[in-house]
């Protein structure tokens, strides 16, 4: 799966979740659910495996999307 186009959740949601700021991007969709299982389990480290992987495969590819963009940028401006 990967980073959709346009936010899955509104800000609504993503206020109620109390996500930061920093936080509320395309990848908030899966912020929440993990979120909600740290605090379920304690924050144990062998938990929410699966959700933290899907999280942290969703910011990579955002990472990488922008770093496309930026190198289209710089190419555009040379």
């Amino acid at each position: 799966m990967s980073a959709p186009e346009k936010p899955l959740v509104s800000e609504e949601e993503m206020a109620q979740a109390r996500l930061s700021l920093g936080a509320r991007d395309l990848c908030a969709h899966l912020l929440i659910p993990l979120n909600r299982c740290r605090t379920e389990t304690l924050f144990a480290p062998w938990k929410c495996s699966d959700e933290r992987h899907s999280y942290e495969k969703c910011e990579y590819e955002l990472f990488l999307r922008r770093m496309k963009k930026m190198e289209a940028f710089r190419e555009a401006t040379q």
